[in-house]
């Protein structure tokens, strides 16, 4: 089952960058004035497929809980033995 969980992440991750380059198209397209429907189009697909994938991440047991703005601020993101701005201390 951790194998099939990963493979999902994998899809998922993949297919986050997918969009972001469609996104970065039809911004492109819309700021040329062109006719940016067929990526729009293929654009919705992609959502369709990540919320199958989602589902699927979720069914198996792999949901990943979104922190909210509050709660990020607070996550400790330096490493564990570092000074201020990675300097060393005497």
């Amino acid at each position: 089952m951790d194998n099939k969980l990963n493979d999902i992440r994998r899809k998922i991750s993949f297919l986050r960058g997918e969009m972001l380059r469609y996104e970065d198209t039809i911004r492109k397209q819309v700021n040329r004035d062109e006719d940016c429907s067929q990526s729009s189009r293929q654009l919705m697909a992609m959502r369709v497929v990540m919320l199958g994938l989602i589902a699927e991440r979720n069914r198996l047991g792999g949901e990943e809980r979104l922190l909210n703005v509050d709660e990020r601020l607070k996550v400790d993101v330096r490493a564990v033995g570092r000074g201020a701005l990675g300097r060393h201390e005497r």
